[in-house]
């Protein structure tokens, strides 16, 4: 045996001596596509930034062209391929935009918006993105409690607006008939914002829900503090109709009536005021008849 393993060692030996560009050959051969593929991996590691860079640029260029689809392919690669690419909350956030505001593709808006939310949670753009959600879920899809969960998470963080905020929370209770729990949340507003554009809606509201409750009288001096603040304001008129369909309730039909009367000419829904107050002379009639 150790003869034969000195005769190929022998052999090797007597190979490399005649023939010794054979083996480094064989390196370079190894070595120099290997050397290559690890100086195109610098440039590109060393260019990537630049290159992504140019590609949100495209993207934008491409959504203020107009062409949406592509402009969401374009943004959307950049977080799918780089996330951490300090424009890639950014792009995704764009991406979202342009599937909210102009292709009208709700869900999958949503779903990039959420994405924001998740992946980048410290980004400014979390704030706005959170506003979305809210919205998508409250205007676009009608899911109330996650729209009020999204608001609720805004007003957490105590952003600017928070007047609005808590109208979209009362709003979106009002909306899933659980009047109470509206009427707390305008109160909440008109309390805690005294100062707030939206302080005389949310009064208004308060009273309509008092009068949903069937807590009649309690509604009744609730528009009537409104309507003496301002009677031809525009939540005056609103009050005085809650006013008028609030003492058709309580089945005092004439004074009823007389406030409807009052509006003809100012109540913008004419139709409703014709409606109603024909529907009351009706009742009126009806307990005439009974006498």
């Amino acid at each position: 045996m150790e003869i034969r393993k000195l005769k190929r060692d022998l052999l090797r030996e007597e190979i490399q001596r005649r023939y010794p560009n054979r083996t480094r050959n064989r390196i370079l051969a190894v070595t120099i596509p290997l050397l290559l593929i690890i100086s195109a991996g610098l440039v590109y590691w060393a260019k990537r930034d630049d290159m992504f860079a140019a590609q949100y640029s495209k993207g934008v260029e491409l959504w203020e062209g107009g062409a949406y689809e592509k402009a969401v392919v374009t943004l959307r690669e950049i977080y799918d391929d780089y996330p951490s690419f300090p424009l890639a909350p950014d792009a995704l956030f764009q991406t979202a935009e342009i599937l909210n505001i102009n292709l009208h593709r709700y869900q999958e808006a949503l779903l990039s918006y959420l994405l924001v939310l998740k992946d980048y949670p410290d980004n400014p753009l979390h704030e706005r993105a959170l506003s979305q959600v809210a919205n998508i879920y409250k205007y676009r899809l009608m899911d109330y409690p996650a729209a009020i969960v999204a608001y609720q998470r805004l007003l957490d963080r105590d952003v600017a607006g928070r007047d609005r905020l808590l109208y979209e929370v009362a709003d979106a209770y009002f909306r899933l008939n659980n009047f109470e729990q509206a009427r707390i949340e305008f109160e909440t507003l008109t309390s805690e914002e005294p100062r707030s554009p939206l302080v005389p809606e949310a009064r208004y509201r308060t009273g309509v829900c008092l009068n949903l409750e069937g807590k009649y009288k309690e509604a009744e001096n609730q528009l009537k503090k409104l309507i003496e603040e301002g009677p031809d304001t525009t939540f005056g008129i609103e009050a005085r109709f809650a006013l008028a369909e609030t003492l058709e309730q309580m089945e005092r039909l004439r004074e009823s009536r007389r406030i409807l009367e009052e509006l003809e000419g100012l109540y913008p829904n004419e139709e409703a005021l014709e409606q109603k107050l024909e529907q009351v002379n009706e009742r009126i009639d009806k307990k005439k008849r009974a006498v």
